[in-house]
């Protein structure tokens, strides 16, 4: 998938500013390019993009989803709590320089908050872009524990007596929902073998 071929047909669905539109797609790339990102990187929009294309039909709103898949990571540092609320303001800034509809990027806006805490939505739409983001818990074993490796590596600043703790937070949080997936094809997909991933990690903690 070329990712920057599609944002740059999404863009030109609002504006024809090629230089903007070239400037806006080299700053998502090198943020997602940054050093630390060994995980939350071009490749996981990648990811994301592919479980999206798989339900298509059930999305209403196809460019807001994709524009909250190319900025709800754009601004991530390990060290931070306010990396959802950075990205969404980032999100906004950068589609009012393509004057987007004001109701549009409230709904990015929106979406971009919501991977905070993965909480089901009223919002089909954004069930869906929580459930892409989160498909990795679902994946082959060894998929799964590629992309622990990689989220580790990106808490490297942290040691084991500080990472390990909130790490066995995080995967008793989504073990205690009652459905990690929000929505009925991701919850089939991937659901079962998603909690059996979480319950094998917390083991190895």
């Amino acid at each position: 998938m070329n990712l920057q071929e599609k944002f740059t047909e999404l863009c030109f669905l609002y504006t024809k500013d090629r230089n903007l539109v070239e400037g806006l797609w080299l700053e998502i790339e090198k943020k997602y390019s940054g050093k630390g990102r060994h995980y939350h990187n071009l490749f996981h929009l990648e990811c994301m993009f592919l479980e999206l294309e798989s339900v298509k039909s059930p999305i209403e709103d196809d460019h807001t989803v994709s524009f909250s898949v190319f900025y709800h990571d754009v601004i991530y540092d390990a060290t931070s709590k306010s990396n959802e609320e950075k990205s969404a303001s980032f999100a906004v800034e950068r589609l009012q320089k393509m004057e987007l509809n004001p109701d549009t990027i409230s709904k990015v806006e929106y979406q971009i908050l919501a991977t905070k805490s993965h909480r089901k939505s009223d919002d089909t739409d954004t069930n869906y872009l929580l459930d892409a983001d989160l498909s990795i818990l679902g994946k082959e074993p060894d998929v799964y524990f590629d992309y622990t490796r990689k989220i580790r590596k990106e808490y490297a600043l942290y040691p084991d007596i500080l990472y390990k703790p909130g790490r066995k937070k995080v995967l008793k949080h989504f073990l205690e929902l009652e459905s990690i997936f929000k929505t009925e094809n991701f919850r089939d997909r991937y659901e079962e073998q998603a909690r059996e991933n979480l319950a094998a990690e917390l083991k190895l903690l």
